[in-house]
């Protein structure tokens, strides 16, 4: 009788034990899409760095641009783009990035959120050039006049250091030609745009307050009766507020000193209309914006990274750094709402 007890304990135990690592293969081949993580999908398009352009995103991917990637627990939807590519009508930079199919205009307002870590920035450009190794993580982007972008949130970091940049742009709606327009940069950890190397190769110092490659951080873009609210949180960080108005402009009369100097090479120096991007028709973008691109820094020594493409090669690219790539956890979209 003791023996078949003990027979029957075995057999039971091996039993549970085969069902517990059958449920456990099982639950590693579950399949996840972005969808699956970030269910919002349904509001965006999206434009790959192959120059894919997807309207239905529920239930896609793309490896090697646009999938799943699980690290101790956490999904993440994983935003991938070489340095060269096939990219967007208004842009010489390659992206993998959402773009919001609801317009709204900065009266009526909208809200965008994201917790996100940056994995990778591109480690070939130019350190005198502004947007070399750098990367936009979310946006507000015009649909008419001259389609400029009040906002552009940026993840930065030199090749050799441990700690990068994060700081937002603001580009000014430009009063009738819109070839003298620039970016006022804003430092939120670590360094605004306007921070660069004395030579190709040489940087300045790192950042003592900056944010490293895989630590997870989050923005809140809350635009509401023309205001823009933007809130940058991170756990070993002091969470920063900021405040723009985009229905009356603060830079109609007077150019910064911080333009005078980054864009004198390039002769950019207009003013902004009086009401800034009031009444224009805008929308949201969030996800891998490479600003590093292959073109001549001698000719745009502000945005033309000189960075290595490989002739337009995304595996070459890819295998020797020379891509961005941006992880998120969480986001959303909706309206604007009153600032807390």
């Amino acid at each position: 009788m003791k023996i078949f007890l003990y027979v029957s304990i075995l057999v039971f135990l091996t039993n549970c034990s085969n069902v517990a690592k059958k449920n456990r293969t099982e639950s590693k081949v579950i399949k996840h899409y972005p969808s699956d993580i970030i269910p919002f999908m349904d509001q965006w398009n999206i434009l790959l760095g192959d120059g894919t352009n997807t309207k239905e995103l529920n239930n896609y991917e793309k490896q090697g641009f646009f999938y799943v990637e699980s690290k101790k627990e956490t999904n993440w939807v994983v935003y991938k783009t070489p340095n060269a590519g096939i990219t967007s009508r208004t842009s010489k930079n390659t992206r993998t990035e959402l773009g919001q199919k609801k317009h709204w205009i900065p009266e009526v307002g909208g809200k965008l959120t994201g917790t996100l870590k940056a994995m990778h920035v591109s480690t070939s450009g130019d350190a005198r050039v502004a947007a070399s190794y750098s990367v936009v993580i979310g946006q507000i982007h015009s649909h008419e006049g001259h389609e400029n972008e009040p906002l552009k949130i940026f993840y930065k970091k030199f090749p050799g250091h441990t700690k990068g940049s994060v700081f937002w742009n603001y580009e000014i709606n430009t009063k009738g030609d819109n070839s003298k327009r620039w970016d006022y940069s804003t430092a939120v950890w670590g360094y605004d745009m306007s921070v660069v190397g004395p030579t190709p190769n040489s940087y300045p110092e790192e950042p003592k307050d900056g944010i490293e490659l895989g630590e997870e951080f989050s923005y809140e873009i809350n635009v509401y009766k023309g205001i823009m609210h933007l809130t940058f949180t991170c756990k070993n960080h002091k969470t920063v507020k900021y405040q723009k108005n985009l229905i009356q402009s603060e830079f109609s009369e007077e150019l910064p000193q911080q333009i005078k100097t980054l864009y004198a090479a390039i002769g950019r120096d207009g003013l902004e209309r009086e009401n800034a991007y009031a009444g224009e028709i805008q929308y949201f973008k969030q996800g891998a914006y490479n600003q590093a691109n292959g073109k001549n820094p001698e000719e745009n020594i502000v945005w033309y990274t000189g960075s290595e493409s490989y002739n337009g090669d995304i595996s070459k690219q890819y295998n020797n750094g020379c891509y961005s790539e941006i992880w998120f956890k969480e986001a959303s979209v909706g309206p604007g709402t009153p600032p807390e």
